[in-house]
C-alpha cells in the first residue's frame, strides 16, 4: 500500500480529536460513544481507498476501546489492551450484493437488563454465493427508529473468532457502509467486528441465527 494511501481517507475520528471525552452521566457518555462511530463510519462511506479506510477504522476503534468512558472493555484491562485485533486486509472479501425481499415473522431475543429486541427479515443478499457457497439474511430491528441488522457466523467461530458470531451491519450503532455507486450494499468482511459480549460478559447481544452461517471461514475482520 502506498505510504500516503490512508491520507486519501477522510480525516479519521480519533476520540480525542475534536473535542476531550466525555466524563458526564453515564447516558451523556453513550451518546458521545455513538457520536463518534457514526463520524468513524460517515468518513468510511465517504473514502474511496477501502483499504486505507479500514486501516483509519482500525485504529479509530482501537483508539476508543482504549480510552472512552463506556469502552465494553473492563476499565481495570484498559491501560494494557491492545486490541481490537484483526485479521490481515482482504480485498477478495469485500462484496457489491444486490437484496431480494424477504418476509417472515419477527423473532424476540432476550437481552437481560436491556429488554427485548425484535428482528424482522427484510432481505436476502444476492452476490455472496459465488465465493461464499451461500448468501445472508438481513434483518431489520423493529422498534422506534428501527434499522438494519446483519450478523453472521462462520467457521472460524470458537477457535479464531467470538464463538457467537460478528456483525456485518448494526445500523442503530451506525456501523453500516452504505450503498455503491451502482445502488449495492457494501458488505465487507474485513470490517467484521465481535458484539460487545465478546469483550464483556456483563452485556447481552443479539447473536446471529443458525440460518445466516457460512460453511467456510472467514479470515477477515476482527479476531480474537
Amino acid at each position: 500500500m502506498p505510504s500516503n494511501a490512508v491520507e486519501r481517507v477522510r480525516p479519521q475520528i480519533r476520540v480525542d480529536d475534536v473535542e476531550p471525552l466525555y466524563s458526564g452521566p453515564p447516558a451523556y457518555q453513550l451518546a458521545d460513544w455513538r457520536r463518534r462511530v457514526n463520524a468513524m463510519y460517515d468518513a468510511v462511506r465517504r473514502s474511496d481507498a477501502p483499504q486505507a479506510a479500514w486501516q483509519a477504522w482500525c485504529e479509530t476503534r482501537r483508539d476508543l476501546f482504549q480510552r472512552h468512558p463506556v469502552s465494553p472493555i473492563a476499565s481495570l484491562r484498559r491501560a494494557h489492551y491492545k486490541g481490537p485485533i484483526t485479521f490481515a486486509y482482504d480485498p477478495d472479501l469485500r462484496f457489491q450484493v444486490d437484496l431480494l425481499p424477504a418476509d417472515g415473522p419477527a423473532e424476540d431475543v432476550e437481552l437481560g437488563p436491556d429488554g427485548r429486541l425484535s428482528r424482522r427479515p427484510v432481505g436476502v443478499t444476492v452476490g455472496l454465493a459465488p465465493k461464499l457457497s451461500t448468501e445472508l439474511t438481513v434483518y431489520w430491528i423493529e422498534g422506534y427508529g428501527g434499522g438494519l441488522f446483519l450478523p453472521f457466523k462462520d467457521a472460524t467461530n470458537g477457535t479464531q473468532t467470538y464463538g457467537g458470531g460478528r456483525y456485518l451491519i448494526d445500523a442503530i450503532k451506525g456501523a453500516d457502509l452504505g450503498l455503491s455507486r451502482s445502488g449495492r450494499l457494501i458488505l465487507d468482511f474485513n470490517f467484521a467486528y465481535h458484539p460487545s459480549c465478546a469483550h464483556n460478559p456483563d452485556f447481552v447481544c443479539p447473536l446471529a441465527p443458525p440460518e445466516n452461517t457460512l460453511a467456510g471461514p472467514i479470515q477477515a475482520g476482527e479476531r480474537l
